[in-house]
């Protein structure tokens, strides 16, 4: 039964809706087949959601006219590279998926990616839909289209825009998350409290509703991502804590989830922006207990030094500088150009 569905219209080059509600999932078949005629869909997913709801989302594709192939990876971060990227391409061709065809992302935001990225590149695009099922997918990586794949030197350096033709958020599915998962969601949550006052308002209020929580983010992710599809601009302030976030992952191997680093990250701009003078200490202590509130207590394990030089492969750098985003109020967020050299100096 599907029940109280929000939606939230996206006016990129291509336009979709993001569906917001509960138990979206069992009637998914009904809801593509509203964007998408009957054809043949690769569903690609990881074995952890496989597990728990891969049949239903098969079996409501097939009920509503699908032929449904579907390819399944280890869970993690450490498949999000070009060796798996090749084997989905390699099993869609195997399938014969043609133009017309497309592809159903059913995950987080590894899934997401590769998914994405895959509809970019094989037959030069096809469709695609996400349904994301952990809460960072939801709030943030599901909408906006960017897409990438992992090197050995660092995070999404290979990758594509490719807008999805809908985004389904089933917040039901979020009940399934182990603890951790859900956490790591909190980390971009933290990020978008510091970037919208109405989300910071909500994080510090007395009632936080998870479905209001999403769809504010959603919705704010929507404003800027219209602003600035291709991130040349206003779309850079999305970024806010993740460049250090990518060094600190870099460094962990990726054993630190992305949420959990881009909180750390967040951490140590705050401090940055309090020795600068961009915030007072009334206000930084504010802003730190607000992420605290949302992803606990964060500290990197690494020396500011280690992480920088991780950083230097970051796609946010260009030449001998690198773009990061600064903390001036809630809702006040800013973007700056440092010289790489002084980058740790910056940070310390």
């Amino acid at each position: 039964m599907i029940n109280n569905v929000s939606k939230i219209h996206v006016k990129t080059s291509s336009e979709y809706d993001v569906l917001i509600g509960s138990n979206l999932i069992y009637g998914v078949g009904s809801l593509v087949k509203e964007e998408i005629n009957p054809c043949k869909i690769a569903v690609i997913t990881d074995d952890r959601v496989n597990a728990l709801y891969g049949n239903v989302v098969v079996s409501s594709l097939e009920k509503s006219g699908y032929s449904v192939v579907k390819f399944v990876f280890k869970h993690g971060e450490e498949s999000k590279n070009l060796k798996t990227y090749g084997e989905i391409v390699e099993f869609l061709a195997e399938n014969q998926l043609t133009r017309t065809d497309a592809i159903v992302a059913l995950g987080g935001g590894v899934v997401g990616d590769m998914a994405g990225f895959t509809a970019s590149t094989y037959l030069r695009g096809i469709k695609y839909i996400q349904i994301p099922t952990t809460l960072l997918a939801q709030i943030d990586s599901s909408v906006g289209g960017k897409t990438a794949v992992d090197l050995k030197s660092g995070k999404n350096l290979v990758g594509a825009f490719c807008q999805p033709t809908l985004v389904v958020c089933d917040t039901e599915v979020l009940n399934t998350l182990p603890d951790e998962i859900f956490n790591d969601g909190m980390g971009e949550v933290a990020k978008y409290a510091l970037l919208d006052e109405k989300i910071y308002d909500l994080i510090n209020g007395e009632d936080m509703f998870l479905s209001r929580l999403i769809y504010l983010c959603v919705d704010y992710k929507r404003t800027v991502v219209e602003q600035d599809e291709f991130e040349s601009g206003k779309r850079k302030l999305l970024n806010l804590g993740h460049t250090i976030a990518h060094g600190i992952e870099k460094l962990s191997e990726y054993t630190i989830a992305h949420g959990r680093a881009v909180a750390m990250g967040i951490n140590i701009v705050l401090g940055a922006c309090l020795k600068q003078g961009y915030i007072d200490k009334e206000l930084y202590e504010k802003m730190l207990k607000t992420v605290v509130k949302c992803a606990g207590e964060q500290t990197s394990p690494y020396t500011v030094e280690d992480i920088c030089n991780a950083s230097l492969t970051d796609k946010k750098r260009s030449g001998d500088s690198i773009c990061i985003v600064t903390v001036h109020g809630v809702g006040d967020c800013r973007t700056e150009k440092i010289q790489v050299e002084k980058m740790a100096e910056f940070f310390k």
